[in-house]
């Protein structure tokens, strides 16, 4: 791909992580196609893969931050507690579903805040030089993509 002038080539996500970002929005839309316009005896189903799907990437989210920070010299110690977050929030929304509380939908509504709230991170991230130059081009979309699948769950489930 040739970049858009001017930018270079190391302000663009790699070819492949873009693709297979992106590929990773198709589940929860698929769950939204489902819970919009499935049968009646498919929505337990949809509505509990609507809920993993963002749980785990929200997870995933935090293991990116991780990383990013692990392989800096001195990273600054609020990556190190920005990191483990997602995964305890995740963790967190599974509690209703366990006590048998309300859900999905106030746990679909936390994940897809979280996914839409994690964008401060990355920009922050981005900021302290942390993250590449290209990761708010792909963490934006992505981000933005999932979080509003996932509350668009929430409202159709």
């Amino acid at each position: 791909m040739i970049p858009a002038e001017g930018t270079s080539v190391r302000d663009q996500p790699p070819a492949l992580a873009r693709t297979l970002g992106y590929a990773g929005l198709l589940p929860q839309a698929a769950v939204v196609l489902v819970l919009g316009f499935g049968p009646a005896w498919w929505r337990f189903s949809a509505l509990s893969l609507g809920y993993a799907y963002p749980a785990l990437i929200l997870s995933f989210v935090g293991g990116m931050w991780w990383g990013l920070a692990a392989r800096s010299d001195r990273p600054p110690a609020w990556v190190w507690v920005a990191a483990v977050a997602p995964s305890l929030v995740a963790l967190a929304t599974a509690a209703p579903w366990a006590i048998g509380a309300a859900w999905p939908a106030p746990s679909l509504i936390v994940l897809g805040a979280s996914l839409l709230g994690s964008l401060l991170v990355d920009r922050r991230l981005v900021a302290d030089g942390l993250a590449p130059a290209w990761w708010m081009s792909l963490r934006l979309p992505l981000s933005v993509g999932l979080g509003l699948l996932t509350l668009a769950s929430a409202v159709f489930g």
